[in-house]
């Protein structure tokens, strides 16, 4: 998965999912920390959609404890044909083990997303720039995900998205929250590179998150609307 262009995952903790997500995901966002067994549903997985393997840590919003057999169970997870990019915190690549895992998974063919993100605000524009900066320098793609106060929030996380692309990175960005929710179709106007969404809405797995055919439709539309100008 090079991400060259925007990528759809379709976010969820149960790969049985995966069939009502084909006609809408590129891809499908495993996270491996709601799992029961998730080792187990990689091995029985005969989907069509490529995965991204995320075991997020409980300090990072996820319920995976931070220790060394969360990112043991990550590496197994790269070892799967059908696994193209894992996620790895930018706090776990550049103070813990997260650059071995990077490692691992490039070894395996895969691509490593580092990300970002901050449950209470959304920072100063030099703190949004360095933060995409530091996840791109680790990661083949830097994710930031920010809470959203205001409209100005989103208009500060479009201006780096937009500034970290021109600068030659690939980057997926998003504001949560309901103040922040239509960022989630606009950020892709901006050069982010992959969006998330459940294919359920009551699946969600962040604040402010389209379901997964509402958040295709209104990408494609503003991609069109844009392309025709």
């Amino acid at each position: 998965m090079d991400f060259e262009s925007f990528v759809l995952a379709a976010a969820t903790a149960d790969l049985g999912d995966e069939p009502a997500a084909r006609d809408a995901a590129d891809a499908v966002e495993f996270r491996m920390d709601l799992a029961d067994d998730p080792l187990a549903a990689l091995d029985d997985y005969d989907g069509e959609l490529p995965l991204i393997a995320t075991n997020r840590a409980d300090f990072e919003g996820g319920e995976a404890d931070a220790d060394d057999a969360r990112l043991d169970a990550l590496r197994t997870a790269a070892e799967h044909p059908t696994v193209e990019a894992v996620d790895v915190e930018l706090q776990t690549a550049s103070e813990g083990d997260g650059e071995g895992v990077i490692d691992h998974a490039r070894d395996h063919g895969a691509s490593a997303i580092v990300s970002t993100h901050d449950f209470a605000k959304t920072p100063e524009p030099p703190k949004l720039r360095q933060l995409l900066d530091r996840a791109c320098e680790y990661g083949d793609v830097g994710k930031l995900a920010v809470t959203a106060h205001s409209p100005d929030d989103v208009l500060e996380l479009l201006a780096a998205t937009r500034a970290s692309v021109a600068g030659g990175d690939r980057v997926a960005t998003m504001a949560m929250g309901e103040p922040g929710r239509h960022s989630r179709a606009v950020a892709p106007l901006y050069g982010s590179k992959i969006g998330y969404a459940p294919v359920d809405p009551a699946d969600a797995t962040a604040p402010g998150q389209y379901d997964l055919a509402t958040l295709r439709r209104l990408v494609s539309e503003l991609r069109s609307e844009s392309t025709e100008e």
